[in-house]
């Protein structure tokens, strides 16, 4: 899962993206109104955690921006403005969330975990697909037997991609889009390598080869 962090605060960002990439994301970063408008709408994000207070454009005008273009991607506010006026203006532009500061990062993560599952249709409480379970704060998969397998960094993104989008055929193209960060050196040859060993740990009948198309695990 990758996802956009606008934040000018250098320092705040860096623990951001740290705190992100620890939890298993994808995580780009940047200081600038016009570049995270720009990188909204571009780039395949899966959720953004978007600070109101940014130089040149606004956080509020990026995320209306972002709704006009017709990005729907789920979107956590950062502020520390308090006035409940301010928080019905961000809500009103298209925020799915928010999130004062300053703020504890456990919460920022959960509430950025909850946003995801929303957006992919899924229940709340571990993510179960294919017979699968993920523990995210472990980066464990627990097969439909009780066996437990560590997860690579890489392997517990893809995974967890997949699981987010259990029935779907996922191109490969579209599985290091969502893997990787923008700066990242991304080879589609690569998925091939963790798809193999993925397999390996959670059975390759749970994920299925669509010739031409991708990849698919199978759900529920």
């Amino acid at each position: 899962m990758r996802v956009l962090v606008v934040e000018d605060d250098t320092e705040l960002a860096a623990r951001l993206q740290q705190a992100l990439r620890e939890a298993g994301y994808a995580a780009d970063v940047t200081g600038d109104g016009d570049e995270a408008a720009y990188l909204g709408r571009e780039e395949p994000f899966d959720a953004a955690v978007l600070d109101l207070g940014l130089p040149g454009r606004s956080g509020l005008e990026v995320l209306a921006g972002w709704r006009e273009a017709g990005v729907d991607l789920p979107v956590l506010i950062l502020t520390v403005r308090d006035a409940w006026y301010e928080r019905v203006e961000g809500f009103e532009a298209g925020a799915d969330d928010y999130l004062g500061k300053p703020f504890h990062m456990p919460e920022l993560l959960a509430r950025l975990a909850a946003l995801l599952r929303r957006r992919h249709g899924l229940s709340a409480g571990p993510l179960r697909a294919a017979g699968l379970r993920l523990d995210e704060g472990r980066q464990v998969v627990v097969t439909a037997e009780g066996a437990e397998h560590e997860l690579t960094a890489t392997e517990f993104r893809l995974l967890r991609y997949l699981m987010h989008n259990a029935g779907r055929v996922l191109s490969k193209s579209a599985l290091t889009e969502h893997v990787y960060e923008y700066d990242a050196e991304r080879d589609s040859n690569v998925v091939e390598v963790y798809i193999r060993r993925l397999r390996r740990k959670i059975g390759a009948q749970r994920i299925r080869t669509r010739r031409g198309q991708g990849y698919e695990l199978l759900g529920p």
